[in-house]
């Protein structure tokens, strides 16, 4: 089996960085292009629809084992669902009117396919609680397909979370048969499609990338849960650089900012991208993931009396760069492009 599961990171990081090589001459050709704008971080055009790369391996898993396993499901309905809607979202720039309700039903959908997690604790558990998990879950589910869109704004950054969340798994958690290849899967793609993504980029995940990542990532974190095979409090640790960032800086925003809608680079990550550029931020973000939150996402299984301390020692650091960058407030450096 691991054997097989190699393979399948293999065959996907090679699917992947081939499809992200003939998205480039595509979007080039096509005039597919992000243009620099208030909220973005890049000084020049860039091809991106390069999520297509991610999506085409994840997708073809997903299809592959619909039947054998009800997250397939999730990842082939949500998922799909929501790479459709990326897709026009890139070439289009829906307005949020359009996309909110259809992010619902795809969280919906993935989230049938997800049994409800009754944390041992809680036993006997009424139905009014397993309401308010399963709004818990929709919630933390919605938040995470926004929040990737929110934090995919500099080369490399959302690819290489991903990838980090992916080993976290595959060293602290105990992931089995669909999840395991899901999970090696999505590591392949997001490495062939980095190679095309690091700085300086070449091409941009686009939101057909980044809802997809989001979705994903959540999905995998609740079944494990629900399986036992990682605690949630692991995976949110092994996030944090990515939920912390963006849950900070928009409730900075709404307390400080009457329009905090607008476009805006004001997360801690921008804040960094302007002062140290993308490759080093990127850099930085990946080895504080690595040295400080994956060791403490394997003690929530070590020692898991502790749990809910290692998560508050986990957003620590980031809650002082948060605070000493002014994350949220509008930003004074330039930004190093």
């Amino acid at each position: 089996m691991a054997n097989e599961t190699v393979a399948l990171a293999v065959g996907a990081a090679v699917g992947a960085a081939a499809l992200a090589r003939l998205l480039i001459a595509f979007a080039w050709r096509r005039s597919i292009l992000a243009m620099p704008n208030q909220r973005s971080s890049h000084i020049l055009p860039t091809p991106t629809l390069g999520g297509v790369a991610i999506v085409v391996p994840v997708l073809a898993l997903a299809a592959f084992r619909l039947g054998e396993d009800p997250l397939g499901w999730a990842v082939f309905g949500g998922g799909g669902m929501l790479a459709v809607l990326g897709v026009f979202d890139d070439l289009r720039d829906l307005p949020a009117r359009v996309r909110f309700p259809i992010q619902c039903c795809a969280v919906g959908v993935a989230l049938w396919a997800v049994p409800v997690a009754i944390p041992l604790i809680l036993p006997p558990i009424s139905i009014d609680v397993v309401w308010l998990i399963v709004c818990f879950d929709f919630l933390l589910l919605l938040w995470m397909v926004n929040l990737y869109n929110f934090m995919d704004g500099i080369d490399g950054i959302a690819a290489s979370q991903c990838l980090i969340y992916c080993l976290g798994v595959l060293w602290i958690g105990q992931p089995a048969e669909f999840v395991d290849e899901l999970v090696w899967v999505l590591l392949g793609s997001s490495v062939g499609f980095m190679w095309f993504n690091r700085a300086p980029a070449r091409l941009f995940m686009g939101d057909v990338g980044s809802g997809l990542l989001g979705l994903l990532v959540g999905i995998v974190a609740l079944a494990l849960d629900q399986r036992r095979q990682m605690p949630l409090i692991s995976s949110l640790i092994l996030l944090a650089g990515f939920w912390f960032d963006a849950t900070y800086t928009l409730c900075v925003r709404i307390a400080t900012d009457p329009d905090f809608t607008s476009a805006h680079r004001s997360h801690l990550y921008q804040k960094c991208a302007q002062l140290f550029g993308h490759g080093r931020t990127t850099a930085m973000f990946t080895l504080f993931a690595v040295v400080w939150l994956m060791p403490l996402a394997w003690l929530v299984v070590a020692v898991p009396r502790g749990a809910f301390v290692w998560l508050i020692f986990a957003i620590t650091p980031l809650l002082i760069g948060c605070v000493r960058l002014r994350a949220g407030h509008p930003h004074a450096a330039r930004d190093n492009g």
